[in-house]
Parts: structure tokens; C-alpha cells; sequence
């Protein structure tokens, strides 16, 4: 229990064994650091709220665009293949391209970069489609760009076409006319030719006749194409606009932001602000032998300490000092009050005269607690022997065990000599808060100045009062801010008191060395938790 090494291996120095890191330990950091974790959430949440109460939501309009290919023939079927009839990568670069984000942005007045984050089209896999949607604050306006959208790109798409029929209609054109001037350059030849030459002009006439002929059915053909890219299919409409529906996202976004950023501050914060987390902080920190860890739990009667605890913590003490003893609970900053009260229980029950002594006014609220249910320790009976009578200290209050004086609501116990010890308090007193117990059997106050549990008794007082008493206990304040406590411990030793969560590692290393300084030589230290792991 007090071993050092505490059953793990060296390292490779010599020196004091290394300590794992585990799960626990690091969940540990956030567990203790809730309150700002939740305050972090908290403020999250609120910018949230915030953002989603004052930002208008987005909504989303949506329209179709079908792509057709242009071809000479409207009416040719396109085939299996219809999407590669036309590129429709290139068709959607062309849609979200700088001309139609340029239109948008000149009629709507804003950004190029926000048109362009609030304009998407998708291409379906094996269609000749483009769903263009655009999301901004209110419904008209979405109405109205992605309208605009579908509607500048079929004109982008028209322009560019129309544009190539143009520069081969330009093209058709000019060889039309060379080869017109040929033609008549070959109709004055035939004018004036005779026999031989004028055969060979009109072959020639007709070859350039039939290429002047081919040239005009080409250009017919081009002028003839259709160069519509496409048709807007679905336009949008203000009662198909859909909101963004993400605000329980924006919510779920600051709450979940907020706590991770608690996270951060609450390890960032453990990083500055060190305290004794486990028993291994405490021997590392301290270089003290564990005497016990007290646990401490809620029940409805208030805090209180798990009995077992405080019998193996007493047990340890008890095995280390010889009366007369002077022992000191020494803090850094907290109040070892309960703690005290406890094993001042704990040693009488083992058949201990204990005065615990206070000189920082406490000792009206250690005789409380020492009445309380929350550090009544049941008293261990054997029945195998009987009761002997025993004086008892005038005043004194009965907690539970064998009196000198008969109690008329025990029974005498079945179990033969022999048998293992049953465990029984005194049901008839009805303890009280305010330092005094009233008997049940006649109602009567009794005073308390001891309190008989078990086989011992408590006595409180000043640490002067306690001069002549072979086991006295001295609740002391708070190293930090009252020095009495080491001074007090020169004249015997002291237990140190560490509360887990609580105790800055910084606090326990100046209170041990403050003590050793002192030429005191602790008997360890007790860590004291809440209990939840």
C-alpha cells in the first residue's frame, strides 16, 4: 500500500519508474474542466443562434437546361450515345463560365466571387442535361439569377455558334465569288473563241458551272443549320424555391465548435494550472508513501465519506505512531475538517482515546461531523465476549458499541461463542448537526463533551487542551495562508492532505519541502476524491 514503486519497473536510469499514460488520465483533463467546456459550448451556440436570428436563411432555386447537338439534320437521331453528341464537361465549363458569372454579377450588382459560389450546375451521367442552381438570401433573388443563368448560357451557346455559321457562311462566300469571276472571265472567252478553243472554254465553262453549283448547295446547308443549343425546360418559380433547411446544422456547428475549443482551453489551461490527478501524481510530486485514498460520495443525508476508506486510512496511522502521538492534517489550500472528524472516528472505534484539537474556530463544526451520519463509522461488537464495563468520560454521548450501562433495545445475540463479529449502532440516539444528541428513550439533550464510538471516545478542544491526551489530532488551517500547522507538526509529524483535482502540484511540492525544511518527516499523504473514478 505505501510501496513506492508500486509494482512497476525501473527505467533504464535508475531512476523512478516511468508512468503510463493512459485513456483515463487524458479524459480525465476535459471530465474536471466541464464547467468550461460548457461554458465554450455554451457561447458557441449562442454565436449560432446569433448568426442564424440575424443572417436571413438561403434558399435555392433550381432550373433545367436540355443540350441539344447542332447538326445539319434536326430531325437525325442522335443515337445510344446522345451525351457524346455533345461534351457536356465543356457544356457545364461554358455554364459556370466568365460570361454568364459576369451577367449575374452586373444584374445582381454583387461580387463575381459570391456569384460564383452561389452558382452550381450539375451534369447527369448519360443525359444531355444541366440542372443550374443558384442559392442566395431571399427567393425572388434566386428566382431571378438562376433564370438569368439558364437563360445566358443558351445565349453564350447561340452567340458562339452563331458565330462559326457566320465565319463559313464569310468562307462560302469568298469562294463563291472567285469562282463567279471565273465563270465570267470564261463566258467572254467563249465569246470570241473559234473551233478548237471554243470546245475546250465550254468544258471548262461547265466544270466551273458545276463547282459554282456545289459551292451554292453548301452554303444553303450551313445558312439552313439550326443553331440552338438547347431549351430551358424547367424555369424556376418562387413556389418551387426550397430553403437551405441548415440552421439545425449551424446549431449543431457552435455547439459542437465551442466545446472543442473548451477542449483545447481546458488542457492548455491543466497545461499552466497542474493538479494531483491520481496517486501517482501524488508520490511524484510529493515523494511520499500513499497512507489511503478516502473516497467521497453524495447520499441524502449530504457529503460523506465511504467508512471503509477511513478504517484502512486509520489502520495505516495508527500502525505508525506510538502514544503518546501528535498528529497533524496538513493541507496546502483545503480543509481537512471532514477528513479529521473521520479518522478521529475511525481511531476511536479501534479503541483509540482521540482528541482532535482546532485553534482556527472549527471545532464546533468537527463535533458535528463527528455526530453526522456522514462519517459514523459502525461499531464492530463481538459477542463472543461479553461487555465490560468500562468508566466513561462525564458528559460523554454513546455512538455505538458496549456501555457500561444495560441498553434495553439490544437483544442478546444468537451466535455461540465463537462466531464472526456483527456490526450494530446504538439505534436509540437521534444525532444532531449542532453538536448534541438526544437520547430516544427519554428525549433528554445530552451534552457532548466526548463522544464514546465503540471501544474509544473523541474529545475536542484547543491544541493546548490536548497537552496531556496520548492521541491528539490537529485539524490545521491551510499551509498556504496560516503557518501554524507546520510549527505544530515539529512537535510530532504530520499527515499530509491531498484532494484530488484540487491540489496544485506546485502546493503539495512547497508544503513537503516547507515541512522537511522544518525538520518534520511526514508519515505520507492521504488523497481524498470524489469517487467517480
Amino acid at each position: 500500500m505505501t510501496d513506492a514503486s508500486d509494482g512497476r519497473p525501473a527505467d533504464a536510469s535508475g531512476g523512478p519508474p516511468a508512468r503510463t499514460l493512459t485513456l483515463a488520465d487524458l479524459l480525465r483533463v476535459p471530465l474536471h474542466r466541464l464547467r468550461l467546456i460548457a461554458a465554450t459550448a455554451g457561447v458557441g451556440l449562442l454565436a449560432a443562434v446569433g448568426y442564424v436570428l440575424v443572417a436571413p436563411p438561403m434558399v435555392t432555386a433550381n432550373a433545367v437546361v436540355a443540350v441539344r447537338p447542332v447538326v445539319t439534320d434536326a430531325f437525325t437521331p442522335s443515337g445510344a450515345a446522345a451525351d457524346r453528341a455533345v461534351n457536356m464537361n465543356v457544356e457545364s465549363g461554358i455554364a459556370t463560365g466568365t460570361e454568364v458569372v459576369r451577367r449575374l454579377a452586373d444584374a445582381n450588382g454583387g461580387d463575381q466571387r459570391d456569384v460564383r459560389d452561389a452558382l452550381t450546375v450539375e451534369v447527369p451521367t448519360g443525359g444531355q442535361i444541366l440542372r443550374f442552381a443558384y442559392r442566395a438570401r431571399s427567393a425572388d433573388q434566386a428566382v431571378r439569377s438562376v433564370n438569368l443563368a439558364a437563360q445566358t448560357y443558351l445565349d453564350v451557346r447561340r452567340g458562339m455558334y452563331e458565330k462559326q455559321r457566320a465565319e463559313m457562311l464569310r468562307s462560302y462566300d469568298d469562294s463563291i465569288g472567285r469562282v463567279t469571276a471565273q465563270q465570267g472571265a470564261l463566258q467572254r472567252r467563249i465569246a470570241g473563241a473559234r473551233d478548237g478553243a471554243l470546245d475546250a472554254a465550254v468544258a471548262e465553262l461547265a466544270g466551273v458551272n458545276s463547282q459554282l453549283t456545289q459551292l451554292n448547295s453548301a452554303r444553303t446547308e450551313i445558312a439552313a443549320v439550326d443553331v440552338n443549343p438547347g431549351w430551358v425546360t424547367r424555369t424556376a418559380e418562387r413556389a418551387l424555391v426550397s430553403s437551405g433547411g441548415k440552421r439545425p446544422l449551424y446549431l449543431f456547428a457552435g455547439l459542437l465548435g465551442g466545446a472543442l475549443i473548451g477542449v483545447v482551453l481546458a488542457y492548455a489551461w491543466e497545461s499552466v494550472d497542474r493538479r494531483v490527478r491520481s496517486v501517482a501524481d501524488g508520490r511524484e510530486v510529493s515523494g511520499l508513501p500513499l497512507l489511503g485514498t478516502v473516497r467521497h460520495q453524495w447520499s441524502r443525508g449530504g457529503h460523506r465519506a465511504v467508512e471503509a476508506d477511513l478504517r484502512y486510512v486509520a489502520m495505516a496511522i495508527a500502525e505508525r505512531v506510538r502514544q503518546p502521538a501528535r498528529v497533524t492534517l496538513l493541507a496546502a489550500r483545503e480543509d481537512p475538517t471532514l477528513l479529521a472528524a473521520g479518522l478521529a472516528t475511525a481511531l476511536a472505534v479501534e479503541g483509540r482515546e482521540v482528541f482532535v484539537a482546532d485553534d482556527s474556530g472549527r471545532v464546533e463544526r468537527l463535533r458535528a461531523a463527528v455526530l453526522a451520519d456522514e462519517v459514523r463509522v459502525p461499531t464492530v461488537v463481538d459477542r463472543s465476549r461479553p461487555a465490560v464495563p468500562r468508566p466513561r468520560p462525564s458528559g460523554a454521548t454513546v455512538l455505538g458499541g458496549p456501555t457500561a450501562e444495560p441498553v434495553t433495545s439490544r437483544r442478546p445475540s444468537p451466535r455461540p461463542p465463537g462466531a464472526a463479529p456483527s456490526v450494530e449502532v446504538d439505534p436509540t440516539l437521534t444525532l444532531s448537526r449542532l453538536g448534541t444528541a438526544r437520547d430516544g428513550r427519554n428525549g433528554r439533550v445530552v451534552s457532548v463533551e466526548a463522544v464514546v464510538v465503540g471501544l474509544g471516545s473523541v474529545r475536542f478542544g484547543s491544541w493546548r487542551q490536548g497537552a496531556d491526551h496520548g492521541l491528539v489530532l490537529y485539524n490545521a488551517p491551510p499551509a498556504e495562508s496560516d503557518p501554524r500547522g507546520v510549527v505544530i507538526a515539529r512537535q510530532g509529524t504530520a499527515v499530509v492532505v491531498v484532494e484530488r483535482d484540487r491540489t496544485r502540484q506546485s502546493d503539495l511540492r512547497r508544503l513537503v519541502d516547507r515541512l522537511r525544511t522544518a525538520g518534520v518527516t511526514p508519515l505520507g499523504f492521504v488523497l481524498t476524491h470524489n469517487g467517480w473514478g
